[in-house]
C-alpha cells in the first residue's frame, strides 16, 4: 500500500480510533477512582512498557534490566502475557525447555538471556501472585503492562522509539497509540531507545557479533562483510534490523515476517546455500529446525548509567 492510500485509510478510522481513546481515558480514570480493582503487592514491582503499539524495543531493555539487578543481588521475576503463545488459562512458567509456541518468543528469550524466573499469563496479576507464591523472589519486572492498571506497580518505565517516537499522533487503529502522550508526564521514567530527547534516558542498541545457532560458536561483526546473506525478521520494526546488517557491509535479502511470527521449517528453506541471519527473538523459534548456516545477530544495549543509580535509589 502506498504512503497515500495508507494516509487516506488513517482518516477513514479516526472515528474508532476516536472510541479507542475515550475507551481508554475512563478506563483509567476508573481505576484512579477506585471503581476498579487494583491489585497490590508486598514486592516491588517494575512495569516496563510503552504507550504506543509496535516494536519500541523493550524486551532488550528488560533484559538489560533484569541483569542489572541481578548483579545487585536481588532474586528477580519477570511476568508477561506470553503474546503469541498458545497457553490459555493459569500461568505457565518458562524454563530453557519451553516452547516458544508456548509461551510466547519474548518470555522464553528473556528466559535465555537472564535465567530470571519467568511467569506467564494473560492476567498479569494473576503472574505476579503465582511468581511471588511459588518463588522466593525480591523484585518483580514486567514486560509490558503499563495499561493492564489491575496490576499494582510502584516503577513505571515507558520506552519510547527514538525515530518513530508517537508515529502520526492517532490512536489506534488509525496511528500507534495506546494512550494520550500526557502518559509520559505520570511515569517514572523514559528510555528513549535509539536517539537523545529533553527528559528522557537514552539507550542505544549495538551489535556485538554473530552467533552460530546449532554449535553456539560466536563469530566478529565483519564475520560476512561483503556476503550475500538472507536476513530474516519477525519483529515490530524489521527495517531497523536490515538496516543494521546493511551497516555492516552485508548484501543481505530482506525477509520480513509478522511481529511474533511462528516459523515452519519451509519458511527458511532457500533455494541458494547463503547464510541466514536473523534476529535473536526469532532464534528461539528456529532453533528446533536450525542448520548450521543459521545465525543470530547478538546485541547489547547501552543504558545511561545515571537511569541505573536513579532506579536502585527509588526501590
Amino acid at each position: 500500500m502506498d504512503l497515500n492510500r495508507r494516509g487516506f485509510v488513517n482518516y477513514l478510522l479516526l472515528p474508532i480510533s476516536a472510541i479507542f481513546y475515550l475507551i481508554s481515558i475512563i478506563r483509567r480514570y476508573c481505576y484512579q477512582l477506585g471503581l476498579f480493582n487494583i491489585n497490590q503487592f508486598d514486592k516491588p514491582v517494575i512495569v516496563v512498557g510503552n504507550i504506543t503499539a509496535g516494536g519500541s524495543g523493550k524486551t532488550p531493555i528488560v533484559i538489560a534490566l533484569c541483569n542489572c539487578l541481578n548483579a545487585q543481588g536481588k532474586k528477580v521475576g519477570v511476568v508477561s502475557r506470553g503474546y503469541g503463545g498458545s497457553h490459555t488459562k493459569g500461568s505457565v512458567e518458562v524454563t530453557s525447555a519451553t516452547s516458544p509456541s508456548v509461551s510466547g518468543d519474548e518470555p522464553l528469550l528473556i528466559k535465555l538471556s537472564t535465567n530470571c524466573v519467568v511467569m506467564v499469563n494473560r492476567d498479569r496479576s494473576q503472574a505476579v501472585n503465582d511468581l511471588l507464591t511459588q518463588h522466593d523472589i525480591d523484585v518483580v519486572v514486567s514486560d509490558d503492562g503499563l495499561q493492564h492498571y489491575a496490576m499494582g506497580r510502584d516503577v513505571e518505565i515507558c520506552v519510547i522509539d527514538g525515530n518513530n517516537r508517537i508515529g502520526n499522533g492517532f490512536y489506534l487503529p488509525s496511528g500507534m497509540l495506546r494512550e494520550s502522550t500526557s502518559r509520559l508526564k505520570s511515569v517514572d521514567f523514559i528510555i528513549n531507545n535509539g536517539s537523545n530527547y529533553p527528559g528522557e534516558f537514552s539507550a542505544k542498541v549495538n551489535p556485538i557479533g554473530f552467533v552460530n545457532i546449532i554449535t553456539g560458536e560466536k563469530k566478529p561483526l565483519d564475520f560476512f562483510h561483503t556476503e550475500y546473506c538472507h536476513g530474516v525478521a519477525g519483529i515490530g520494526n524489521p527495517s531497523k534490523f536490515f538496516s543494521t546488517l546493511k551497516n555492516l557491509h552485508i548484501h543481505v535479502q530482506e525477509h520480513s515476517f509478522a511481529d511474533h511470527y511462528a516459523y515452519q521449517k519451509s519458511d527458511l528453506e532457500f533455494k541458494d546455500n547463503h547464510p541466514i541471519i536473523m534476529t535473536s527473538k526469532d532464534w528461539v523459534k528456529c532453533r528446533e529446525f536450525a542448520n548450521d548456516k543459521m545465525y543470530y545477530l547478538d546485541i547489547d544495549i547501552d543504558i545511561s548509567e545515571d537511569f541505573f543509580k536513579k532506579l536502585l535509589l527509588k526501590l
